[in-house]
């Protein structure tokens, strides 16, 4: 049991909570403020929103009918009947909870305007695939990723940290819900069809896969001009380390038309993969580049 709930939590998928949280921290570092015990609260609703949301997704993908034998991902644990489907109900709201109080620690030590942004942050987690309105069923999966694992989890750490928000946050958080959006890509990119079927109308879904091909090729151009206006903004060489590995991701954009099937799962673990190693030289630049 212990090992179908890691796998529920999907921790491949836990560097696109990680990775925002470690940069938007490392920012804080550059301009000479940092405290570590927001960090690791941050750290720790992020990754509870996270994992939360994968529960839900893997609960309301089942009963909307979109996890089927079919299926070309990796198993999912209320479809395969590993996991009844009313308690991953339950532990998915238990996990929003937790990271509801944890996220209580955040507003009282800075502010409680972090309360709206951490209610709305469950809220659109949950509302991912559940609720009346599904934003993965809806085309709007995308938004919500660049949103609030981009901007949300990346300027909101950076304001915890330092009481102040600013232009470089904005930049580094767009360029990681872009990248951490391109995980997303090849998710719908591999379940266009069955996703199809369900009415699950990602924007792949529906618009093909010709679309996905162009959205994850803009979506890394675009994250890697803002990580070179960032560069320019403070004036680092330094910021510019992360730039080594664009030709890695430009690699994976062209495997990602060669790709098909069930191949495809190996394509978005190295999209997780790149969002972490991005991360970590966006964030040791951030420190070299540090005021203090």
């Amino acid at each position: 049991m212990i090992k179908n709930w890691i796998q529920a939590a999907r921790p491949k998928t836990l560097p696109a909570a990680i990775v925002p949280v470690m940069v938007g921290s490392a920012e804080s570092f550059r301009i000479g403020i940092f405290d570590w015990w927001p960090v690791l609260v941050c750290m720790g609703f992020s990754l509870l929103v996270q994992i939360g949301t994968n529960m839900v997704n893997d609960y309301y993908d089942y009963i909307r009918g979109a996890d089927t034998k079919d299926r070309l991902g990796p198993e999912r644990l209320v479809a395969s009947g590993k996991i009844a489907p009313k308690s991953m109900l339950i532990v998915s709201m238990s996990v929003f909870a937790i990271a509801f109080l944890i996220g209580l620690n955040l507003a009282l030590y800075r502010g409680w305007e972090l309360l709206a942004v951490g209610v709305l942050s469950i809220i659109f987690g949950y509302g991912y695939t559940g609720g009346p309105f599904p934003l993965a069923y809806k085309g709007l999966g995308d938004v919500f990723v660049i949103l609030f694992f981009g901007l949300v989890a990346t300027m909101g750490t950076f304001y915890v940290v330092t009481g102040t928000l600013s232009w470089t946050s904005l930049f580094l958080g767009l360029a990681l819900g872009l990248l951490a959006n391109n995980i997303l890509v090849v998710n719908n990119y591999r379940d266009r069809d069955t996703d199809r079927a369900a009415g699950k109308l990602t924007l792949i879904a529906r618009f093909g896969p010709s679309f996905g091909l162009r959205q994850y090729w803009i979506q890394l151009v675009v994250a890697f001009a803002a990580i070179g206006f960032y560069a320019m903004r403070i004036d680092s060489l330094w910021a510019c380390l992360p730039l080594i590995v664009l030709p890695l991701g430009i690699r994976f954009a062209m495997l990602l038309g060669r790709t098909e099937g069930a191949a495809l799962n190996g394509m978005l673990a190295r999209s997780a993969a790149f969002v972490l190693l991005a991360g970590l030289l966006i964030s040791v630049g951030a420190l070299m580049s540090s005021t203090r």
